[in-house]
């Protein structure tokens, strides 16, 4: 007969639940009681059924993790680093891609997680009211990035210092025709990130005495081809700019694709500052302000594992820097062209 995990916390003289969260790694064991645990099994030769634990644990042993847009950048590298931890941790990832605004009302009506994951966590979406009582009346822990929830963990970055940093950087090097590509307003998921960018622009340029021109800023949607539309409308300008920035790496590099196509060169004759650190960045040789996102990810998870404890402390709200890479993209407005009949 096949030994049970009843047999093992026998033998340990432990609860079940204790040797579910021993064999599993979680945390709260006390190291004496978790080696006992292992003594125990290694004698009785117990075989973990994954089934069996979560029924005698009432755990699913697994994260739900909602999502906007799976196959952006920036959240399948913040899934990646949460991943890794919960992996780790025994925990399964049971991933849920909204993708647009019809995706999202249909997600929160039906909550398609509910009794199916130990705990939530939501990237970069600003919760409405009816969406976190939704999350809450499923009583499990949730965590966010890029937000701040009350009663729930969170990780993001300073968007609004990241952006007036970009800026700063553009304006010292003499540049006063600073171009903007935000995210656009009507977002359907209304992420905070596009507006807090967008006011640390707005700040720089007011610290620096440069009236802010409303024709100066155009919206994309964080894709490298809405960049590269924004950057065709800013150079179609009768006095285009002669520095941008823009709110993402990938609409950063429709930035430099609209130069190219131009005749341009990016630093030299238009600088270009990006916001993110893509794997890309470096490659081309791109300006930007560095956001550490695998880590927001391992964070976060950490954060979760620690909710799941008996004793978990409350919920921290926790907002990590950004770092300002200054690359080949940027450089001094180029000399002003010499005006036609004049000598030396």
């Amino acid at each position: 007969m096949a030994t049970s995990i009843e047999d093992v916390a026998r033998r340990a003289g432990v609860s079940i639940a204790t040797v579910s969260r021993s064999l599993r790694g979680l945390p709260d064991v006390a190291p004496g009681t978790r080696e006992r645990v292992f003594v125990a099994a290694r004698e009785l030769d117990y075989v973990a059924s994954p089934y069996a634990a979560r029924l005698a644990s009432g755990r699913t042993d697994a994260v739900g993790v909602v999502v906007p847009h799976v196959t952006r950048w920036f959240f399948a590298q913040a899934i990646s680093g949460a991943e890794r931890v919960l992996r780790e941790a025994g925990y399964d990832l049971l991933l849920y891609n909204l993708g647009n605004g019809a995706g999202r009302e249909r997600f929160f009506d039906r909550m398609p997680i509910r009794r199916r994951v130990d705990c939530v966590l939501v990237l970069c979406l600003p919760l409405t009211d009816a969406e976190i009582d939704s999350i809450r009346a499923m009583h499990v822990p949730a965590a966010v990035i890029g937000a701040t929830v009350p009663g729930f963990a969170s990780v993001r970055i300073d968007d609004v210092g990241g952006g007036e940093a970009a800026v700063a950087h553009l304006l010292e090097l003499g540049h006063r025709r600073v171009g903007l590509i935000s995210g656009a307003p009507d977002e359907p998921m209304h992420f905070t990130a596009p507006g807090e960018r967008r006011r640390g622009y707005r700040q720089a340029l007011r610290s620096a005495g440069v009236p802010v021109d409303p024709a100066l800023e155009v919206s994309g949607d964080f894709t490298m081809d809405s960049g590269r539309v924004a950057m065709e409308r800013l150079l179609a300008l009768d006095e285009p700019p002669t520095a941008v920035f823009a709110e993402s790496d990938e609409m950063a590099f429709g930035v430099l694709r609209a130069l190219r196509a131009a005749g341009l060169t990016a630093g030299r004759d238009v600088s270009v500052a990006g916001f993110d650190d893509h794997d890309m960045a470096e490659l081309l040789d791109l300006t930007t302000v560095a956001q550490p996102v695998p880590e927001q990810g391992e964070l976060v998870a950490r954060a979760l594992l620690t909710a799941l404890t008996r004793k978990a402390p409350p919920p921290r709200a926790e907002t990590i820097p950004t770092r300002l890479v200054v690359r080949g993209s940027t450089g001094p407005p180029p000399a002003p062209a010499p005006r036609p009949g004049r000598t030396r």
